[in-house]
């Protein structure tokens, strides 16, 4: 199968082309980075690059083993760079270097690179590197494929958009399964692979875990209750009643390994008519929900929190910062930010039920700003309406209506 151009971040990329600041490009494990590259190598090509333009280093492959030392790798670089032309230099998964970042800064400064990086955990980016290279840098972060990506995918497959979206729910969004995989059964397979490297390569190794079972109950009590407003202290006293008992302390350094290896995803409280934010009671969700799904069992009735966590990843990809609104005695699932624009999100599968419909219009309604707000729903009769200026949609039509 062709690989799946994915528009938005390959326009990132070319939006950034040769600009004085490093591209980083973060994501979970299989996201599609190295592809995403690759898509955009070929891109240079056929705009002029020539090969001996670019250097291309996965850390991934044993190959460059032998470069993960800073200074080998910076003196290896160096010696492919071009004098009298731009050299693109890709290093795709730097965290294996050790001191990467001395490597980075040292081939950022020197003339006519341009300079790209990858990794698969958000830490890399949050240490030494983010402060030296302060103002220097800028970041695409990566999700594994949208509905409308996983859909282009499917084009010829006869399915009508229900059934690709029940594909999208129960196979998931990572794109080797897209491409390659046989049915639910190598699907989750698959899963259970990326689950487990990303908790031993980027959670368990990087903290020096040692009760590894500890880390596993706290994950999947986050991704059992994705949606659901939880706390450190909550959690802790939730394990300690089963008899796995773990200290907040220790759950609050386990859901920052979590989030730093971008398995979960945290979404903050925000109070709409304080506009501050609110420092407890975060929600959580899931990279992605088949993964979530192979690892806890889940129930019918938990589609309206799936559906939550599709748009909230959604949210993301639309370069949106996402909140859960607090609105007094009510909630708006969320608050979508970017330079100047808002916009609320109310989140039901269903609300072909009045006083379903009214419980949900509740809180969109008492916000006191013209923003737009949105009603997303899977009902298919009804499913467009104006309620006051809330605009309800079909949350499938939502996720497709920027495909083209």
């Amino acid at each position: 199968m062709e690989r799946i151009e994915r528009k938005k971040y390959l326009e990132w990329l070319i939006r950034w082309r040769e600009q004085d600041v490093i591209k980083v490009v973060s994501g979970v494990r299989r996201c599609g980075k190295s592809t995403m590259l690759e898509i955009y190598r070929d891109y240079l090509l056929r705009s002029g690059v020539k090969e001996r333009q670019m250097v291309a280093i996965n850390f991934e492959d044993i190959e460059f083993e032998h470069l993960t030392d800073y200074k080998l790798l910076y003196e290896h670089v160096k010696s492919l760079l071009r004098t009298d032309e731009t050299t693109y230099v890709f290093l795709d998964e730097v965290q294996y270097v050790t001191d990467f970042e001395r490597a980075v800064d040292s081939l950022f400064i020197r003339p006519n690179v341009d300079l790209y990086i990858t990794g698969s955990n958000a830490y890399f980016m949050s240490g030494e590197l983010a402060t030296l290279l302060s103002g220097r840098y800028v970041e695409l972060r990566m999700l594994p494929l949208s509905f409308s990506e996983f859909s282009s995918a499917l084009r010829d497959s006869g399915l009508s958009k229900s059934q690709r979206f029940s594909a999208y729910l129960s196979l998931g969004s990572f794109p080797y399964i897209v491409r390659s995989c046989q049915g639910q059964r190598d699907a989750q397979e698959y899963l259970r692979s990326i689950y487990n490297t990303v908790l031993l390569k980027d959670v368990v190794a990087r903290l020096g875990i040692s009760d590894v079972t500890s880390l596993e109950n706290v994950a999947k009590f986050l991704m059992h209750n994705i949606g659901s407003k939880v706390s450190s202290t909550k959690i802790a006293n939730t394990m300690k009643s089963m008899g796995k008992g773990v200290d907040q302390k220790t759950v609050d350094r386990y859901i920052r390994g979590l989030t730093d290896a971008m398995l979960l995803y945290e979404a903050r409280r925000f109070n709409i008519k304080g506009k501050q934010l609110l420092a407890t009671q975060s929600k959580y969700f899931a990279v992605d929900i088949a993964l979530r799904n192979t690892m806890v069992r889940t129930e019918e009735s938990d589609i309206g929190h799936i559906l939550e966590n599709i748009v909230y990843l959604e949210l993301l990809r639309r370069g949106y910062e996402v909140f859960v609104g607090e609105m007094g005695d009510g909630e708006v699932d969320f608050v979508a930010v970017s330079p100047g624009e808002t916009a609320y999100y109310q989140v039901a599968a269903t609300t072909l039920d009045e006083n379903v419909l009214r419980r949900e219009l509740a809180p969109l309604r008492k916000i006191p700003d013209n923003h737009p707000k949105f009603l997303l729903t899977l009902d298919e009769v009804f499913a467009e309406a104006n309620y006051d200026g809330i605009r309800k949609m079909n949350v499938l039509d939502w996720l497709l209506e920027d495909r083209e």
